[in-house]
Parts: C-alpha cells; structure tokens; sequence
C-alpha cells in the first residue's frame, strides 16, 4: 500500500510539472541556455575523466589506448613534487578563506552603518571597480607597482630602507596574492551581504533601541544573525572551491624563482599536463582534486546543518 501511495503522489508530482511547464513556458524558457552551458561545459567534460584510468595517447582514441587502472594516480601520489603543491595550494586557499571570506562580511557591515548616502554609494562604487579589471591588467599593475624602480621601493628608499625584489622572492609571493584578491574581491563580495541587510525587519531595531541596546549589541543580536543563512551558504561554497585556486593569477604572478611557495596544484596540473603532454597523468590530478572538494561540500554542509541548522540541501 505504501509503495502505491508513492507512485501515486509521483505521478501526481510530475503531472504537476508539466501542467506548470505548459502554462508558464515562457520563465521556463529562460533557463534554457543556462542549462545548456551546464550541459556542455560542465557536465559533457566529465567523460573525459575517462582518461585518468587509461593511457591516453595524443592522436589515438579520444578515450585512451588501454586501461591502466589507478596506475596515474599512485604516481602523483609517490611523487614528492606533488605534495610541495598540495601543501602550497592548502596554505594558500586557507589564507584566502580566513582573510578574503570574512572581510566582504565586515566591509557589508561597516557600509550599513554610514549615514551619508553620497559618501556610501562613493565607496561602494570605488571597491566594486578592481573586481572588473581582468587578471592581466591586474597583474601587469601588480609588477608595476612592486617593481625594484616602482613606487613602494622607492617609498623604502626614500625612508633609507633597502630596495625589496617584491616579485622575485618567494616568501613574499603569498602575502601579495592573498592581498591582491581581497582588493580586487572585497566591494563585489560584500553585494550580497549588503542585499541580505535589506532583508531585515527594521522593527527589531526599533525594539532594541528601545531596551537600551547601542549600535554594537544591534550588530551582534540582530544583524549578523539575520544574514547568518547567507554567510552559511556562501561558506559552504567557499570551502567547497577550496582547492581551486585562482589559476589565471597564479599562472601571472609566479616565476621559476618563487615555485617554492606558489607553485600550485593547477599550475602544476598545466605543465605536465599540458606542457608536458602527460594528459591522463594531469586528469588523474585534477580529478582526485574535484574529488576532496567534493568532500569537503559534503563535509561542511554537514556540519553546518547540524551546528546551524542552515544548509544547502
């Protein structure tokens, strides 16, 4: 009987879906391409994860030449290199969590404060910029600026300190992209945290000034909650790319010199994959990477339902 009752309500579901399809065809209609992009270029590429358990040969079977099993993957796990980028790619994406997630959230905050609307929409509009310039024209200013004849050394050197070659030493490499993507992602970060503050009733406000709570108490008891559901989310798709780093930036800021500390999974995954010709050596990479990040997900979307009870599904 209870099986019964399951195909019934399921037949009545998609009953459903249809009779909603056929009258609002036109909303459904604009879906279409998205999911089409989805199809093609997210979805369609994963056949050719295929190669990651066979030997692909340029020129020969789209699927490779024959099956080898895990064999790519327990290279890369015997090779020392490989745990030099994984460790580079953790520190840097914790770095980027722990600095970059958070200050979109307090930047949200301080703008809601300000009064002066003229000086509000200014700032907004000057931090949104940097997220519309492309990663070149951002890294072309990045070596500009940090040159040995840029405007920081000589700023050192006007202050009798020795000139610094910023983009050559490898200590420094971390430090300058973590700083780089929070002022290129900082404004564009904070918009949905902004358009969350709307969201939230302004009679709560009223009632805590009216109990005597200062700005600071509001803060705490009633906006950082009512845009805990969004910061959670967000959250979860953070830690979700957190392998990926941005590979476009890496690939322009790094050099030979600095590989100790910015030599990434990506960037490593493009010379021998690419560069290289290992194809199915770089899949095998690139697919045990999509791997932990989906773990991850799964892992904070756990997590997080059972310690917030906010969650993506």
């Amino acid at each position: 009987m209870e099986a019964t009752k399951k195909v019934k309500d399921l037949k009545i579901s998609k009953n459903e879906l249809w009779t909603s399809i056929r009258k609002d065809w036109q909303l459904y209609s604009l879906i279409l391409l998205p999911v089409l992009y989805l199809i093609i270029f997210k979805y369609g590429p994963m056949f050719g994860n295929i190669i990651a358990f066979r030997r692909f040969i340029p020129g020969g079977s789209i699927v490779g030449e024959e099956w080898v099993g895990l064999q790519y993957f327990q290279m890369f796990l015997n090779d020392p290199t490989f745990y030099k980028v994984f460790a580079n790619t953790f520190i840097l994406a914790f770095l980027l969590l722990v600095i970059t997630f958070p200050a979109p959230i307090i930047f949200a905050l301080l703008l809601n404060e300000l009064k002066n609307q003229f000086f509000k929409r200014f700032v907004q509009t000057a931090s949104y910029l940097p997220h519309f310039f492309s990663v070149v024209v951002v890294a072309g200013m990045v070596f500009e600026v940090l040159a040995l004849n840029g405007p920081v050394n000589s700023l050192l050197a006007s202050l009798n300190f020795e000139k610094i070659s910023f983009m050559q030493l490898p200590e420094w490499f971390r430090t300058i992209f973590v700083g780089v993507d929070l002022w290129q992602t900082l404004g564009w970060g904070a918009i949905l945290y902004l358009a969350a503050l709307t969201g939230i009733n302004e009679e709560l406000y009223e009632a805590a000034r009216i109990d005597g709570a200062n700005r600071w108490k509001q803060t705490i008891h009633i906006t950082i909650p009512g845009i805990l559901p969004t910061i959670v989310v967000l959250l979860i798709l953070n830690i979700g790319n957190f392998l990926q780093i941005g590979f476009e930036k890496v690939l322009l800021l790094y050099n030979p010199l600095t590989y100790e500390t910015a030599d990434v999974i990506a960037t490593y995954v493009y010379r021998v994959g690419l560069q290289s010709g290992s194809f199915s050596y770089g899949t095998a990479i690139g697919l045990f990477e999509s791997i932990i990040g989906l773990l991850l997900v799964l892992g904070a979307n756990y997590l997080s339902k059972r310690i917030t009870d906010n969650s993506l599904w």
